[in-house]
């Protein structure tokens, strides 16, 4: 991989990580779409720590008032009750299925789900279910809300993000929709939560960066840190535009993305893997 290659997986992950239209299924269609070989699962993986480093530092207050309030709430019974230390509790929740799921079925993750085709139907299948959560959700509750049932639903849904083409933050904000929270509070539990989920997934595999025929160690490190520039505008963005509009803009997208990479897939014009 060239370091102009690794600047604009970059530049995609940091872009795609928080729209929901899938960080890791364009991180395989890209390179698809360019020539470029596939850059796997480990990079995809590690890149992602650089727009982690951007969450870390955007919601770096929200995360400290969590992380605190948890840690001193296990010796002050009277701060067990606290918002801060229940979301604490409910980001640990969540982030349990994805964790079980994604070690059990690495092998899966690393190889046989990267073909094209299935992160096409995954594009458009989720777009129609993020159609169907935005139509449907009531839009009444905010992150104050959240509970250890929604906590447990958003973490299954999260899950779903090892498929590429599913998208991390198109899952867990669809849910948060049809739970009935509004599409900047669902935003916003998502982006959270996705700190333990992304750095656990990146920090797993580090140890296969510089292995074998993948992307060295420098390209890494470059694709890292312009996903944390472009992730920063990403999330800044995102949380304004769901302030006062719908998700049907990355529904589109995703659709009509998807029925494109099948034409292309049948035309021979890509491979499929």
């Amino acid at each position: 991989m060239s370091i102009f290659e690794a600047i604009v997986l970059g530049l995609v992950q940091g872009l795609t990580e928080f729209l929901p239209i899938s960080s890791s299924g364009h991180l395989r269609v890209v390179p698809a779409l360019a020539g470029w070989e596939d850059p796997g699962a480990a990079f995809t993986a590690v890149v992602q720590l650089g727009t982690m480093a951007a969450v870390l530092v955007y919601f770096r207050r929200d995360l400290w008032a969590i992380g605190s309030s948890w840690i001193r709430a296990l010796w002050t019974p009277a701060l067990r009750s606290a918002r801060e230390t229940r979301l604490g509790w409910y980001l640990i929740i969540a982030t349990i299925p994805i964790s079980v799921l994604g070690l059990a079925f690495a092998d899966q993750i690393e190889t046989g789900v990267r073909d094209v085709r299935l992160v096409a139907l995954m594009l458009i299948g989720f777009g129609l279910v993020m159609a169907v959560a935005d139509r449907r959700g009531s839009r009444t509750k905010s992150i104050d809300d959240v509970n250890t049932r929604d906590g447990v639903a958003v973490g299954f849904a999260q899950s779903l993000a090892l498929i590429p083409g599913v998208s991390r933050s198109g899952a867990t904000i669809s849910a948060g929709l049809f739970l009935g929270y509004r599409r900047a509070d669902a935003a916003r539990f998502s982006f959270l939560l996705s700190v333990p989920a992304v750095v656990l997934s990146g920090l797993f595999e580090l140890r296969n960066i510089g292995a074998g025929d993948g992307p060295g160690v420098t390209v890494t490190i470059v694709g890292v840190i312009v996903a944390f520039v472009a992730g920063y505008a990403s999330i800044a963005w995102l949380l304004r535009w769901l302030t006062s509009h719908t998700l049907t803009v990355f529904v589109v997208y995703r659709v009509v993305l998807g029925v494109a990479l099948l034409v292309l897939v049948a035309a021979g014009t890509i491979a499929p893997t």
